[in-house]
């Protein structure tokens, strides 16, 4: 593939200085003709930055230290010590890093956007008051990034990029956690009814985004609660391991959901074409040999404060103000309570890319990048 870098900057500048549909020298048909967009949609596991720009309560952000010290040196946005899953993506696919939606100013979409949001569900109601940007609303903003390409570079032109984007979304620990410790919840809803409720949202916001062009998608399904810091520091400091068995039985109902609902839209939708990422299978890898991928810790977080660094005191913006900070985020699977690390992103992202069956079904990421 061309380097995107360069080509990327010429089509802008066509945006800029000639009108759409007047012949130049960049050729723009050709260019967009080779161009594989990113468009991202989810939660704080994916998120680059979009809750720098909502208003939201501190906790619900990870703009401030130690959080990006690795490699951007300085908080991003992003709820990592370094970079998210997207952000490796975008680096194998030679583009540059995906801006998200809400940066002030941006209109630049022909490298794809992000719409992930921290502590988004699928469903509207998981986190509202906090004034995250659910799964819905980001279906919404892409809608309207749809209209704003069309303007830009022609209705024929923007529906040919969009079939060639790539879409990655994942989402639903929010939710779970939502119901496993909402009673009005629990109460109105089985397990299975509620897991179908998430999935039901999710891949209703797929038929939107193929009602608009979309192609390529990649869905990463969720990891065991066993591995989170957060999660292990409740049930040591409570007792409340139904919790914890609840909170596993509605993510592996959710992963086989979910891929049940890819099979099921591959026979309904015209050229739709995936690849499931199973974050679940490649995290109880590391858990089971950390020294091959060079951890020490897979249990305790790196950034927090109690047993297992599992209490969301990261930069001391919540409730909580003291916490310890790692000397190596590298060798800890989790850099926060409740997410991983630069290393760790950077390995799923490496599995999910080049992977074969058993972590990338039916095909990895970088087949649908390549096609």
């Amino acid at each position: 593939m061309a380097n995107s870098n360069n080509w990327s900057l010429c089509v802008l500048l066509l945006l800029i200085f000639y009108p759409v549909g007047e012949c130049v020298v960049c050729k723009q048909d050709e260019l967009l003709q080779q161009h594989i967009p990113l468009f991202v949609f989810g939660d704080s596991i994916i998120d680059t930055g979009n809750n720098n720009y909502i208003n939201t309560i501190p906790t619900a952000q990870s703009n401030y230290p130690p959080f990006g010290q690795t490699f951007f040196k300085y908080p991003s946005g992003r709820w990592s010590d370094g970079r998210v899953v997207p952000d490796f993506f975008a680096e194998y696919a030679n583009l540059p890093l995906v801006f998200p939606y809400l940066y002030p100013g941006n209109k630049r979409y022909i490298d794809g956007i992000n719409f992930a949001s921290g502590g988004a569900g699928a469903l509207d109601e998981v986190n509202r008051g906090f004034g995250v940007i659910s799964l819905k609303t980001q279906a919404k903003s892409f809608n309207k990034v749809e209209r704003i390409l069309r303007k830009q570079l022609g209705k024929t032109q923007a529906k040919m990029l969009l079939s060639r984007g790539v879409y990655l979304i994942t989402i639903g620990t929010n939710d779970y956690r939502t119901f496993a410790s909402d009673s009005k919840l629990f109460d109105s809803y089985s397990v299975e009814e509620y897991v179908d409720l998430v999935i039901e949202n999710l891949t209703s916001v797929i038929k939107d985004i193929h009602k608009k062009g979309g192609r390529k998608f990649v869905a990463m399904n969720l990891w065991s609660y066993n591995h989170v810091p957060a999660v292990l520091e409740a049930v040591a400091s409570q007792g409340k391991y139904a919790r914890l068995e609840q909170l596993n039985q509605l993510v592996e109902l959710h992963n086989k959901q979910l891929y049940k609902a890819l099979q099921k839209l591959a026979t309904k939708l015209e050229g739709f074409r995936y690849s499931y990422v199973d974050s679940y299978k490649v995290f109880e890898e590391i858990t089971s040999n950390p020294a091959k991928y060079g951890f020490k810790e897979v249990k305790d977080a790196c950034c927090g404060s109690g047993k297992y660094k599992g209490i969301q005191s990261c930069g001391g913006m919540g409730d909580v103000k003291e916490y310890e900070l790692c000397g190596n985020p590298k060798e800890h699977l989790f850099f926060d309570s409740n997410h991983g690390s630069d290393r760790a992103y950077q390995i799923l992202a490496e599995m999910a890319w080049n992977g074969d069956s058993s972590t990338s079904t039916p095909v990895n990421v970088k087949s649908l990048f390549h096609s």
